[in-house]
């Protein structure tokens, strides 16, 4: 099951799992990735927290937690090599993994048809 958030990540979850990247939207926004630091595993985040930092030429941007859990798991790749973020932002570009602590706040997520109207919104406005 594949649900984004207003903040433009998307989560794709599989059993009590979920992989956490930014949007191919967001990251057309930021521009080109330089710099990417991943929350250590084991770590708690609370949903809405900050879970991440993706740097590029433009700006810098906090990726936050969807949903609460703990980080199971990280892209190395993507520290390595930030560019895998751009390349491939729902793919290869991953940031990191979850393990779903309330099922519930991943049900009250936008499914893509929703978070397209969201882009498309603000795209005409």
């Amino acid at each position: 099951m594949l649900k984004f958030t207003q903040d433009h990540e998307w989560l794709l979850v599989e059993g009590d799992t979920a992989t956490i990247g930014i949007t191919q939207h967001a990251q057309e926004q930021l521009g080109d990735l330089v710099f990417v630091e991943l929350p250590k595993p084991g770590r708690a985040v609370d949903a809405g927290g900050t879970a991440a930092v993706v740097e590029s030429v433009k700006a810098a941007s906090d990726v936050y937690a969807p949903i609460a859990g703990e980080i199971v798991e990280i892209n190395q790749g993507v520290v390595d090599d930030p560019s895998l973020v751009n390349a491939d932002p729902m793919g290869k570009g991953w940031l990191f993994k979850m393990k779903i602590a309330d099922r519930s706040q991943v049900e009250a997520l936008m499914d893509e048809q929703a978070y397209r109207s969201l882009v498309d919104g603000a795209a005409s406005a």
